[in-house]
């Protein structure tokens, strides 16, 4: 197996990660954290096809997003270039490949009902399903972040990339957010993670 994807899936996974890699031609790397995404799939120019997968994310979370690259893979495979990045044909694969690992061996009870129905109909990605993202995140490392909905009403705060806003309100599921330098409003979902602004 890609030897260090082992350290950081359940290891009740890891038998079934290595049949689903058993292929020539698909390379799997371990990536340091990119803001804007926890994995990709990308076919490369020489034949072979590339998986990469964020570092810091905890090993539950880096099981269902490799399983969601490798579903890319098989579903090019089996299809063709011509289905939709996430279509049904992805759906269906992904569907398929996460099936084993939807036990009480692999994750924790608390997280099955939620990954049963994400897996339903799963997303492009895992985040935009609120209740199972919030859910895996209670197994990230501990760090200063507030989710969005925890930010009282007039409060600043700013992203990863320095944006400040305040928060505006909350609509039925995404919460209003003014940004401070240009007075655009944007619509932030939960369980998105920002930093409280103190303002002296």
């Amino acid at each position: 197996m890609h030897e260090k994807l082992q350290d950081y899936i359940p290891i009740n996974a890891i038998s079934q990660v290595k049949s689903f890699l058993d292929h020539d031609n698909l390379v799997v790397k371990v990536k340091k954290e990119r803001k804007t995404r926890h994995g990709d799939y990308i076919g490369l120019s020489n034949g072979k096809h590339q998986i990469t997968v964020n570092s810091n994310l905890n090993e539950y979370r880096f099981l269902i997003t490799l399983i969601h690259e490798i579903a890319h893979f098989e579903a090019y495979r089996t299809y063709g270039r011509v289905i939709k990045p996430h279509g049904v044909e992805w759906k269906r694969t992904f569907q398929h490949l996460m099936l084993p690992f939807l036990n009480p061996s692999v994750f924790p009870e608390s997280l099955l009902p939620l990954l049963a129905r994400h897996f339903k109909n799963p997303k492009a990605s895992s985040d935009t399903d609120v209740n199972l993202a919030l859910a895996l995140k209670q197994f990230d490392a501990p760090n200063d972040k507030t989710y969005i909905f925890e930010v009282p009403l007039g409060s600043d705060f700013k992203l990863y990339n320095g944006r400040v806003f305040k928060m505006a309100g909350k609509r039925i599921k995404r919460f209003e957010c003014v940004e401070v330098k240009t007075g655009r409003m944007y619509l932030f979902n939960p369980n998105a993670e920002v930093e409280l602004v103190t303002n002296n």
